[in-house]
């Protein structure tokens, strides 16, 4: 049995950020869910009508004898855009916010070097609006939200807004994606 480590993260639509954490050696599960909100168990209308105060997240297990917490945040920040406050593309609202739900004082640590790095070198035109802040409770989306793109690629939104992210997500992370059966 490995030694795993959960880290949670939202980053807009939680179907974006599954699919490429999904592929990655070393992640073990990704789990679709909202996380930082005051309603016990919501729902994915109560979740999109944005008064909830939850966050579309995933929850990441992994291995950190295979991959970092680092190298998590840095696929994170690649595959969507860490500068637009509750926004990413067309989905707006403080469910789709950029958040890091550190799960401990390392992880809160590094998240907040890694924003920090980002910002003074410069790595977007504009700053780094991601939040840090300590995991909730999480509850686990609908069973029709876990595993969408694999289930669902040829759908319109997965080929315009998802695929373009997977493929951005192959080139610079190839030699980290899980090997094909």
């Amino acid at each position: 049995m490995s030694n795993t480590q959960t880290a949670v993260f939202g980053g807009g639509c939680f179907w974006c950020i599954e699919a490429v954490f999904d592929q990655l050696e070393g992640v073990e599960s990704v789990e679709s869910g909202y996380m930082g909100g005051k309603n016990p168990n919501p729902s994915y209308q109560q979740v999109c009508g944005g008064d909830t105060g939850h966050v579309e997240v995933v929850r990441v297990t992994f291995d950190p004898q295979q991959i970092s917490f680092n190298d998590l945040l840095d696929v994170f920040f690649t595959v969507h855009d860490p500068t637009t406050l509750n926004r990413q593309g067309n989905d707006v609202g403080t469910q789709y916010r950029s958040v890091v739900f550190y799960t401990s004082d390392e992880q809160k640590r590094q998240a907040e070097q890694a924003i920090e790095n980002l910002n003074s070198s410069r790595a977007f035109s504009s700053p780094v609006v991601t939040a840090v802040e300590p995991a909730k409770d999480f509850f686990v989306a609908e069973k029709y939200h876990q595993e969408y793109y694999a289930n669902n690629s040829s759908q319109p939104y997965c080929q315009f807004v998802i695929s373009p992210k997977m493929k951005k997500f192959q080139q610079k992370y190839g030699a980290k994606m899980k090997m094909k059966a």
